[in-house]
């Protein structure tokens, strides 16, 4: 795939990274000059769990009615942190934020046992699906957006003065609560428009590493959101860009991103006011030379163990997915995989071997991924059969991961198919047709 058509992919991903970098760098800013770090992974925890409630009740994820949910939980959270704000409190309100999402992470948990595909939605809820968000999507975080930006800068002062000075905002006369009610809403309608395509950890970055990053350089408010939105713009589209040319998981790979340019910004930072900079820049260097060597030495330390532990269970380095051979022994897998390879041993011809691996693995979801992906390497339009068939049955994540990257390498382009939504989805059922159409297989189901 060229430049181009690799970026008319990712515009839709690169337009809702804008719109959320910006729009979240504002509010960061008003996050730590409150104290207030963790209201967002609480928000987003609670919308979250709306969106879980809706769909144990029959709501389907994403519709009006799950967001509807999501929006009256989140309500419900902004009016609880503005009624229980006391300034000469004994217990700060981060202390009551943490235990609001500690209530709705586990009460999310509880509610995913009772929800078709709960640990798929588990991670959909960490991490989103950034990186195949579609326009409409797109359009309905603009609108909300809008309304929201619209908002705080009719109220901006007041917004501001509270977020600055508090005692100040009281003795003018103003009905802090009354504020504080409509910032966390007004918050809460934001997370609740993104944590299903960004995810509860990547919106939290979002919020917080831009402000932090901008505090950190100037004092200023408009140069504030200025660096804030410039440095975590550039954070996200390397982060993009990285996942999706290497093959990682989105949401993390923008994450690593972030915590690389708060990194950085952090040295610069601490170089440029030191007394003397010479010296500054030798105690960097000789520091992120100690970090990297510990982090070398528990990398070689750890292989060390890890390959002693696997050598005391029969398990090579050749036996992991996606490098086994299907003329290996018995002694190369675990029991589950003793039945597939003395198959194997018998089969002649590529056809017969993935017919016997087909049948040996069917009840063992990570011998059958190994399988498929032998089967991919010595007869793709086997192996794309049987691929299509595993993921039509919902595997682990992990599993069906191996299997789409896969399939996605022989196609020379992305199926669109995402291992966190089931197979029935629409989105997934046209990337299953583009697998068949792909390697000429006929429609099944």
């Amino acid at each position: 795939m060229d430049a181009l058509s690799l970026l008319n992919l990712m515009l839709p991903s690169l337009a809702v990274c804008a719109l959320m970098v910006g729009m979240l760098s504002y509010l960061g800013i008003h996050v730590i000059k409150r104290q207030i770090i963790f209201v967002d992974l609480a928000l987003a925890q609670i919308a979250a769990l709306g969106t879980l409630l809706g769909l144990v009740l029959g709501i389907p994820l994403h519709t009006l009615g799950s967001n509807l949910y999501a929006v009256a939980l989140t309500t419900i959270a902004a009016a609880m942190f503005s009624i229980f704000h006391v300034r000469e409190s004994r217990v700060p309100q981060e202390a009551l934020i943490g235990l609001a999402y500690a209530i709705a992470a586990g009460t999310t948990i509880l509610i995913i046992d009772k929800a078709p595909h709960g640990a798929e939605h588990i991670k959909d809820i960490l991490t989103g699906s950034i990186l195949w968000v579609k326009w409409s999507t797109v359009g309905r975080v603009a609108l909300v957006y809008a309304v929201v930006g619209l908002f705080h800068y009719v109220f901006r002062r007041k917004f501001l003065l509270i977020s600055e000075d508090v005692n100040r905002a009281i003795a003018s006369g103003m009905h802090v609560r009354t504020w504080d009610f409509l910032f966390y809403l007004s918050f809460g309608l934001v997370i609740t428009a993104t944590v299903g395509t960004a995810g509860v950890l990547l919106i939290f970055v979002f919020l917080v590493t831009p402000a932090v990053m901008a505090l950190l350089i100037t004092p200023n408010l408009g140069r504030q959101l200025a660096i804030g939105w410039s440095l975590g713009l550039t954070a996200t589209v390397v982060g993009l860009f990285v996942s999706y040319l290497g093959d990682l998981s989105s949401g993390p790979m923008v994450i690593a991103a972030y915590a690389t340019a708060l990194i950085v910004v952090g040295i610069l930072v601490s170089i440029r006011h030191a007394s003397d900079r010479a010296r500054a820049v030798r105690t960097t260097a000789l520091t992120t030379l100690a970090f990297a060597l510990a982090f070398l030495a528990l990398i070689a330390v750890g292989h060390r163990i890890g390959h002693r532990y696997g050598h005391e269970h029969h398990v090579s380095e050749a036996s992991l997915p996606g490098e086994r051979d299907l003329t290996g022994t018995a002694e190369t897998g675990g029991a589950g995989t003793q039945d597939l390879e003395s198959g194997r041993a018998g089969a002649a011809t590529a056809g017969e071997a993935v017919s016997a691996a087909e049948a040996a693995a069917e009840s063992n979801p990570a011998a059958r991924a190994e399988a498929i992906l032998t089967a991919l390497r010595r007869d793709r339009e086997a192996g794309a059969a049987m691929a299509v068939a595993f993921l039509e049955t919902d595997p682990p994540l992990l599993f069906a991961q191996q299997v789409v990257s896969a399939v996605d390498s022989l196609m020379a382009a992305p199926s669109g198919y995402d291992v966190m939504q089931p197979s029935t989805g629409e989105a997934n059922r046209a990337a299953l047709r583009r697998i068949r159409d792909a390697f000429g297989l006929e429609e099944t189901r």
